[in-house]
């Protein structure tokens, strides 16, 4: 299979296109999952301890957002920043500075939902106690999303999985510019249709490398988790 042992190749010399790919992959995902966790985490947590009225309408849309199809996201990033948008003034569109705000739309629900459940549950254990202690709701979002660390890692981990692998968003907000917003999934799709086959099958080794990595850590943090929690 020569275009596997080429692919092989190009990954084990570190070739510097693919390295450029990749680096900035994992830049634009690790910052998207950030500025998603920034806003997600407390969010999950303040809708977990909350109680208002249309909660169990706002937990339905959370949870349905999860599976936010990336290109309607894409869609509306780059009607917001396009020119005749209400954010064209940035000059974002078509930087990496757009594909982050694309994947962090698409990972902050998931991690919001998931915070959300873990905190709720958390809360119907530890409620009590607080009531007890006369702890404010600062105070518990703080104790309960500390106490839910190694849950929320996995979630986190998760969130930057769904990133990673996204290609349809960040295709149209970052438009695939080589050396500027070319990541893995996209510069996959146009390595294919240029029949670029090794360099292609590369980045597939590196993402999918890269994904079982994140699913590993995923599974340490849990069992790390439940050793303490036992």
């Amino acid at each position: 299979m020569p275009d596997g042992t080429s692919a092989l190749h190009l990954v084990l010399t570190a070739d510097p296109s693919l390295v450029s790919i990749v680096r900035l992959s994992l830049a634009v995902s690790l910052t998207a999952v950030v500025v998603a966790a920034l806003i997600g985490l407390p969010l999950g947590a303040l809708i977990a301890l909350t109680k208002f009225r249309s909660r169990e309408f706002v937990i339905v849309v959370l949870n349905a957002l999860m599976g936010l199809p990336p290109v309607i996201v894409g869609l509306l990033v780059y009607l917001s920043l396009s020119r005749s948008g209400p954010l064209g003034s940035w000059g974002w569109l078509f930087t990496a500075k757009a594909m982050v705000i694309a994947q962090a739309i698409l990972v902050l629900p998931i991690l919001a939902a998931l915070t959300r459940q873990t905190i709720e549950d958390l809360w119907v254990e530890y409620r009590d106690e607080f009531a007890a202690m006369n702890v404010g709701a600062l105070g518990r979002i703080r104790a309960l999303l500390w106490d839910a660390r190694f849950s929320l890692i996995t979630a986190l981990l998760a969130g930057f999985g769904r990133a990673a692998a996204e290609v349809g968003a960040i295709i149209i907000v970052g438009g695939n510019i080589e050396g500027f917003t070319r990541t893995m999934t996209t510069a996959i799709a146009l390595e294919t249709s240029k029949g670029n086959l090794p360099l292609a099958l590369g980045l597939g080794i590196v993402l999918i490398a890269i994904l079982i990595i994140v699913s590993a850590a995923a599974w340490l943090a849990r069992r790390a988790g439940e050793r303490l929690a036992g």
